[in-house]
């Protein structure tokens, strides 16, 4: 027998190659290879970088792959991503230049790599410094006239400069700015930090702490100088059959000046324009008017006001003059006097609420919550106790208020 299996040995053998190729041959029928370009571009990574280097320009972000494998490996390269990593190995590199390959890992299998872009990277390792400067605040524009821009103040007042050390050392100033155009009150803004180098070109690839500070600038108005309401002083009633419904005046406030501070502090927080005729009138209005200013007061611009005058077809409205305004949040140990200490409203509703309507029912307040001593511009708010009466105007549309410490 075992003589046998010996003279028949090579024929074994012959038979088991046969039927090995045909197996593979059918395996290969079934699952064919295929060379493709892998669609997805392959993140790379860098690993084992000196913390104490940073890598200068700018690395290729991924690797373009050409594989081959069957069909079946295929798809899974297609459906899991994190079969297949890119990377690049920096442990052991000092500072200085360096190729380094790219290592291409694919946990599947079998794949033949057949081709990748890039091979190789060709990079710099330098030392990681840090440097912090002071900052400098760039403040453009100006105020309107009659105010005036204080020095202004950062939080915080400088930056941490990280990067690589030839970078860093070219770092001269490091700047914030603000802009103020037609600003009437303190700015307060979040504002971008830069670096720049002698040249004044911004210097970029470093990184800053922080990216940003608190720039505020104080605006004061100047002496002489007063911001006040205007209140457009109205004359005659509108035609039969007709009704007013909004006078609007533009500016609703604005600057006035004089050589003799009391002269302006003597104003009573509003200013009169000359008297609005509305005998007969039938239509809307627009047209500029005068200002009437005590002598030795000037306007701070234009000299005219735009007043918009509404008229509509009666349906049910009602003029009230002389409204009391009550201030409300006033803080303790503050006390408030208003200029003008009324206003004038017009109201729109149906003729029956209208007809009921008392001085009982309509609350005309200034809030003045939250404000300190000084002089503000307050926008009076109206509530009506009965249903479907509507404000349609108010005029003056701002009130001044003046607050003061009541504390001795």
């Amino acid at each position: 027998m075992l003589k046998w299996i010996i003279q028949n040995l090579g024929s074994f053998s012959l038979a088991f190659t046969l039927a090995l190729t045909v197996w593979i041959l059918a395996v290969i029928a079934a699952d064919p290879d295929e060379t493709r370009l892998y669609p997805r571009a392959i993140p790379l990574e860098v690993t084992g970088q000196d913390p104490r280097l940073i890598v200068t320009g700018s690395l290729p972000r991924q690797v373009n792959l050409t594989l081959r494998a069957p069909q079946s490996v295929w798809a899974r390269l297609l459906n899991e991503e994190s079969q297949i990593r890119a990377v690049i190995d920096l442990a052991g590199r000092d500072a200085g230049e360096h190729v380094v390959p790219v290592n291409v890992q694919i946990a599947l299998s079998p794949v033949r790599k057949i081709s990748q872009t890039p091979e190789t990277i060709s990079l710099t390792l330098e030392p990681l410094a840090s440097r912090s400067l002071p900052l400098e605040v760039i403040v453009g524009g100006q105020p309107p006239i009659g105010y005036q821009a204080g020095a202004a103040e950062l939080n915080p007042a400088q930056v941490t400069i990280t990067g690589p050390a030839s970078l860093v050392e070219q770092a001269e100033k490091a700047q914030a700015e603000v802009r103020i155009d037609g600003a009437r009150s303190n700015v307060v803004l979040d504002a971008s930090i830069r670096v720049l180098d002698a040249e004044g070109n911004t210097l970029n690839g470093v990184t800053l702490n922080p990216e940003k500070t608190i720039v505020q600038v104080p605006i004061t108005q100047q002496g002489g100088y007063r911001d006040i309401a205007v209140k457009v002083v109205v004359r005659g009633q509108v035609a039969n059959g007709y009704r007013l419904t909004n006078i609007s005046v533009f500016p609703p406030a604005i600057t006035v000046f004089s050589g003799d501070p009391t002269l302006v502090s003597a104003l009573p927080g509003f200013v009169e324009t000359e008297p609005l005729n509305l005998n007969g009138t039938s239509q809307d209005i627009e047209l500029r008017l005068e200002l009437n200013l005590p002598s030795g007061i000037s306007v701070v611009g234009e000299q005219t006001v735009l007043v918009q005058v509404g008229i509509d077809a009666i349906e049910g409205s009602l003029s009230l003059n002389n409204m009391p305004v009550t201030v409300i949040g006033l803080g303790d140990g503050l006390d408030a006097t208003t200029a003008p200490e009324t206003v004038d409203i017009i109201l729109t509703g149906p003729l029956p609420s209208l007809e009921k309507l008392t001085a009982n029912d309509i609350l005309v307040t200034l809030d003045v919550t939250d404000l300190g001593v000084g002089t503000h511009q307050i926008v009076p708010v109206i509530e009506i106790l009965i249903a479907d009466i509507e404000v349609q105007s108010i005029f003056p549309g701002t009130v001044e208020v003046v607050i003061t410490s009541s504390t001795p």
